[in-house]
C-alpha cells in the first residue's frame, strides 16, 4: 500500500564554527564583572581592574581588545540570528500543524466530491495521514491533501489547537544529509568522539534538536551531526486519489511481473555455479538457526542467498559481497545477483518497490527501511544486514529499532 508523503521543511540557519581555534570558557568569580574570550587566554575582570591597566596583569602583552570585543559581538549576534530564525520556523510549523486535518481511524476516511455520504468517493485518508483544512460544512471538512480536493467526514478526524500535538507524533522528523562523510559524534561538540560517519542524501530519523546540532539515530547509534549539513523536515502521510490508487496497482502488478522474470532468469543462469559461502559471525543470530520461509518463492531465494555472506564484512561505500559492503551496497548487490536494479543509497531505497504496512506483513525479500539504514528481511521476525564495521554483515531482529518503512520488490 503506497501512501504519499510531504515534507514539511524548516530552513535554519546556522552559528557553527567548525574550523575555530578559539578557547572560550566562562570562569565565575566572586566580583566578575565581565569575561573575554582569548586565544586560550582567560581572563576576568574583577571589581575595580579596568581595561587600561589589563595588560599590566598579562605580562605587558597586547591583547587587541578592541578586535575580541568585537569578535565576541560577532559571535553573539550569530548566535541570537539564529535563536531567533529557529524560533519563527517553530511559530510557522505550529501555524501549519494547526491547519492540518488528521485522520484517526482504522485503516482510512473516504474522501468525497461532496459534504455526504452521496457524494463520489475521489480519495482515501488512512489513519494519521494529514490533509490541510480548507473548510467545514455540516461537520465534513473540505481538505486538500496531495492531488486529492475533497470532504472526509469531521468524526473521523481532528484539526486546530488539536492537531498541533498529534502532528508532532504521527509526523517523522528527518534530518537529510547535505554532503558526504558526515561525521556523527558522541556529544554535540567538534571535540566529541567521532561514532561513524553518514552519505550524502542518508535520511536520518531526528531524537533532537538544538540551535546549531541535531540528535540523530545512526547505526553505530545516536549521535550528534551540525545542523549546518543537514535539512531538517517532517514527513506526513497524504491522500490517495481513486486514480492514484488504480495506477499504482497496475504499476505494482507489471513490476512485480517484470522483477520475477529477471529473477529466473538469473536464477536459472547460476544453477550450474556453486553458491559461496559466507564467513561466521561471533555478532548477532547464529545463521544456523534461521529458517527462512514464505509465499514469495523469489522473496525466500533472495533471504536465503543473502545470508550466505554472513560474517564478512562491512565497508562504508562496498558493494562487495565478499570483500565488503555498506549496508545499501549490499542490498544492491544481492538483489542484482537476481537481475534487479537498486540504487547504491539507503535514503533511495525507501522509494523502491511498493510499501507494505507493518511488520507482521513483511515476507522474505522484503526491504527494511530504517534511519541511515537499510536490510533485508528474512523471515520469522529476523533481518540481514551490513551493520557496522565492528559487527560486519550479520543477523538481527527486524524491530531492534524503529522501522520508517517496508518496501516490497516481488
Amino acid at each position: 500500500m503506497l501512501r504519499r508523503t510531504v515534507k514539511a521543511t524548516a530552513y535554519a540557519l546556522s552559528a557553527v564554527l567548525l574550523c575555530t581555534g578559539l578557547n572560550m570558557e566562562t570562569y565565575a568569580a566572586t566580583g566578575v564583572s565581565s569575561v573575554l574570550p582569548s586565544g586560550g587566554i582567560n581572563i576576568a575582570l574583577d571589581n575595580g581592574t579596568t581595561l587600561e591597566n589589563l595588560s599590566n596583569q598579562t605580562g605587558g602583552k597586547d591583547i587587541q581588545l578592541e578586535n575580541m570585543v568585537s569578535a565576541q559581538q560577532v559571535d553573539e549576534a550569530k548566535a541570537a540570528a539564529t535563536a531567533q530564525a529557529i524560533a519563527r520556523e517553530k511559530a510557522q510549523e505550529e501555524e501549519m500543524f494547526k491547519n492540518l486535518v488528521i485522520a484517526q481511524v482504522n485503516a482510512y476516511v473516504n474522501v468525497r466530491s461532496l459534504p455526504g455520504e452521496s457524494g463520489d468517493i475521489v480519495g482515501k485518508l488512512y489513519n494519521n495521514s494529514v490533509g490541510t483544512f480548507l473548510a467545514e460544512e455540516n461537520g465534513w471538512y473540505k481538505i486538500r491533501s496531495g492531488n486529492v480536493t475533497g470532504y472526509v467526514k469531521g468524526e473521523f478526524c481532528v484539526t486546530g489547537e488539536e492537531a498541533i500535538t498529534l502532528a508532532r507524533a504521527v509526523g517523522t522528523r528527518i534530518a537529510s544529509v547535505t554532503c558526504d562523510g558526515l561525521y556523527v559524534r558522541k556529544e554535540p561538540s567538534t571535540d566529541s568522539k567521532i561514532l561513524g560517519m553518514v552519505a550524502f542524501e542518508d535520511d536520518l530519523l531526528v531524537l533532537e534538536e538544538t540551535d546549531t546540532w541535531v540528535r540523530v539515530d545512526t547505526e553505530e547509534g545516536e549521535g550528534w551531526v551540525s545542523r549546518e549539513f543537514v535539512d531538517l523536515h517532517t514527513e506526513f502521510v497524504q491522500a490517495e486519489s481513486k486514480e492514484e490508487e488504480e495506477a499504482r496497482l497496475a504499476k505494482e502488478a507489471a513490476d512485480r511481473q517484470k522483477a520475477r522474470e529477471a529473477a529466473r532468469q538469473a536464477q536459472a543462469a547460476q544453477a550450474q555455479a556453486a553458491a559461496p559461502q559466507g564467513g561466521s559471525s561471533s555478532h548477532g543470530i547464529d545463521p544456523s538457526s534461521v529458517t527462512i520461509s514464505g509465499d514469495s518463492e523469489m522473496g525466500v531465494a533472495v533471504a536465503n542467498y543473502a545470508v550466505q555472506f554472513v560474517g564478512n564484512p562491512y565497508v562504508w561505500g562496498g558493494t562487495s559481497l565478499t570483500n565488503g559492503a555498506d549496508c545499501s551496497g549490499f542490498v544492491m548487490s544481492v538483489y542484482a545477483n537476481f537481475g534487479v536494479s537498486l540504487p547504491h543509497s539507503s535514503s533511495a531505497d525507501r522509494k523502491q518497490g511498493y510499501a507494505v504496512d507493518g511488520l507482521e506483513n513483511a515476507q522474505p525479500g522484503d526491504l527494511i527501511c530504517y534511519s541511515g539504514h537499510v536490510a533485508l528481511y528474512i523471515g520469522d521476525g529476523n533481518i540481514v544486514h551490513a551493520s557496522t564495521k565492528k559487527t560486519g554483515i550479520i543477523i538481527s531482529k527486524a524491530d531492534y529499532k524503529r522501522i520508517l518503512a517496508i518496501r516490497r520488490i516481488f
